[in-house]
């Protein structure tokens, strides 16, 4: 048997006025990733797709073009409607399709579990959609407080939602020119058609406000990565000893291109193995000028600066330093505190341990200090 040809059209034209991003918020960003990113990937990568339509909106073609390589674009319009109308004739004019899901890029979560259910489901009807019980009380509004409603039998209608692709498009040449549809499923029951329900999932709740950001966030499958970062700069007198971001007073201080801050460095080197990113030298040649003299801190705000341009979190910082003097106990909780507030932490995400080396090698004749350090942080999983 030959396998349908299925297209999903993701709408992805509004302005998002009500979510207070000052970019539409089917581009805002959710764990470093323009939120139509995530369900256009979700869409794309499901074996049974065969395309994805994005329908943009005036303006919109260029960064609807990066968040989602690959699929086809077509300008929208003024309504929901009219947009999916227009992605819909756009199929029909390159083909056509056996079977379109359409899908809101305000909800950017799209379980794998989802799409094969609706599916399925339109094995026995030519529109499917997902649906979850309403579980709040339901009330009259206004300035106080109305009348209970009867919530028995109701549920919310989420995407994407499945359709016959024939059967959806009839139905949309055949709606009202002055009305407006809130959801696909409510065109085609319109036009006489069936539509079937399926569990639907939390996940794929719209995004429309502020607060709505925040609980995408948490919601983003996520994997943990940690890199080691290690560092070794000599003890020199009349150099200023800085250590975890912290004048120590010391007879001699670490000599280096920068302040030499040898803990820094190795958690810079730390975090910048967490994204692949190279080492400090990359970042910040020895040979470059500029950085003679630099306060460390730059260097490692600037590395977690780019993981959090990944969607990147920092979770936990382990630093070791290894020297015979000073003694790192005195100054590790102003260290502490100062790596945390750098990086934006709370303070028990940091650790600091020291250590000699039992007089041996150039640590234990006191002609330098090493640093080892070790940086875990949670990245939005691959796509």
């Amino acid at each position: 048997m030959v396998a349908p040809r299925i297209v999903a059209l993701i709408v992805a034209a509004g302005t998002g006025t009500r979510s207070g991003s000052s970019t539409p918020k089917q581009f805002a960003p959710v764990a470093g990733r323009p939120m139509l990113a995530w369900s256009h990937a979700a869409l794309s990568n499901h074996p049974a797709i065969r395309q994805v339509v994005v329908v943009h909106g005036e303006g919109q073609r260029s960064a609807a073009e990066s968040a989602a390589p690959g699929a086809v674009f077509v300008p929208g319009a003024a309504t929901r409607r009219d947009s999916v109308r227009a992605g819909l004739e756009a199929i029909a004019r390159e083909g056509g399709a056996d079977r379109v899901l359409v899908h809101d890029a305000a909800r950017p979560f799209v379980p794998a579990r989802i799409i094969e259910a609706l599916l399925a489901a339109l094995d026995g009807a030519p529109g499917a959609v997902p649906v979850l019980p309403l579980a709040d009380t339901l009330a009259q509004g206004g300035d106080q407080l109305g009348e209970v409603r009867p919530r028995d039998g109701l549920v919310r209608v989420q995407t994407p939602q499945a359709f016959d692709f024939a059967t959806l498009l009839a139905a949309h040449r055949a709606w009202p020119h002055d009305a407006e549809a809130t959801d696909d499923a409510q065109v085609v029951r319109a036009a006489g058609g069936q539509v079937a329900l399926i569990t639907g999932d939390p996940a794929l709740d719209k995004i429309t406000f502020p607060a709505d950001f925040d609980r995408a966030e948490r919601l983003v499958p996520r994997e943990t990565r940690s890199a080691a970062g290690f560092d070794v700069h000599r003890l020199e007198a009349g150099e200023e000893l800085w250590l975890g971001g912290v004048l120590v007073p010391h007879d001699k201080g670490l000599s280096g291109h920068s302040d030499a801050d040898v803990a820094l460095h190795a958690i810079t080197d730390a975090l910048l193995g967490t994204i692949a990113a190279g080492d400090i030298g990359t970042h910040f040649p020895p040979s470059d000028p500029q950085w003679k003299g630099a306060d460390s801190a730059r260097f490692l705000q600037h590395a977690a600066s780019l993981v959090e341009a990944e969607g990147g979190r920092i979770s936990f910082i382990d630093l070791t330093l290894m020297c015979e003097m000073p003694k790192v106990g005195p100054h590790r909780a102003s260290m502490q505190a100062r790596i945390a507030e750098l990086l934006r932490l709370d303070a028990h995400r940091v650790s600091i341990k020291a250590t000699t080396t039992e007089r041996l090698g150039f640590t234990g004749r006191g002609e330098g200090i090493a640093a080892q350090a070790i940086a875990t942080i949670t990245l939005p999983a691959p796509f």
